[in-house]
């Protein structure tokens, strides 16, 4: 049987998605023990990418379902809101291949500290942005866990001036299991591919990284904060203000 372009990518997606689940379930949950302690002892897990790597770092926090001890790190000038006009995509092509711009103009301003963790999106993995964040990273004391393809890093040369790639800087490197040029589909008679799959990868990671960390905080004994849909009974407007308030304060107290 014959399959239609929207099965085959079904397909592929599935089989994407059980090979994280196979091969990468070792790192998922000792990266996953490494979060739990780190919110036990009072740390913050900071999320960081830019262009369409941007995408899981939104959705860690805030998030139906996320807790606090998450903490996006969103730089608007990293992420494109329309394709040509401004804050364009061809304007971030530009920007997060930029050096220094992201840890002295961006990261050096954020709650970062010493035994935090911070986990580094990116794809491809080459980039100054990325490169440049998990560098800052190592420089402060944080645990650097990428999350980024291993067939690109593994038949692509470095690019940034410091001869390294994401993988090359990472504690621990998770592995999207997505091919190198990200989409799926091919077409007749077109060398390129369509329909990418790396942003539901690493969503995917993100949220299994997040409910092992759950997991294991409540099965400690940890009394989660944790941000809830209103439509859920016993739970609403009020009760999300709170859970902000809580975000707020350890976010605050985290620059002294």
């Amino acid at each position: 049987m014959i399959l239609s372009a929207f099965e085959t990518y079904i397909k592929r997606l599935q089989e994407i998605l059980e090979k994280i689940k196979n091969d990468q379930k070792e790192k998922i949950v000792r990266v996953s023990n490494l979060m739990a302690e780190c919110i036990s002892n009072d740390g913050i897990v900071h999320f960081f990418g830019s262009g369409h790597s941007i995408l899981p770092v939104m959705d860690v926090f805030p998030r139906y379902g996320s807790f606090i001890g998450l903490n996006p790190l969103i730089d608007p000038r990293l992420m494109w809101f329309s394709a040509t006009g401004p804050a364009s995509a061809p304007g971030l092509l530009l920007v997060e291949r930029k050096e220094n711009y992201v840890a002295d103009g961006f990261l050096r301003y954020q709650p970062i500290k010493s035994g935090d963790i911070l986990v580094v999106y990116s794809h491809g993995g080459l980039n100054a942005a990325p490169i440049e964040a998990a560098l800052y990273g190592k420089k402060v004391g944080t645990t650097v866990i990428a999350i980024t393809s291993m067939t690109n890093q593994n038949i692509s040369r470095p690019t940034h001036s410091s001869g390294k790639k994401l993988s090359d800087i990472a504690d621990i490197t998770i592995d999207n299991c997505v091919p190198p040029e990200d989409a799926l589909i091919a077409l007749e008679g077109r060398k390129e591919k369509v329909a990418a799959v790396s942003t539901i990868a690493a969503m995917a990671i993100t949220m299994s990284l997040i409910a092992e960390t759950a997991f294991i905080l409540n099965n400690k004994g940890k009394e989660l904060k944790i941000f809830v849909s209103p439509n859920v009974e016993g739970f609403g407007v009020d009760y999300n203000l709170k859970v902000f308030d809580e975000y707020q304060r350890v976010i605050r107290n985290h620059y002294d």
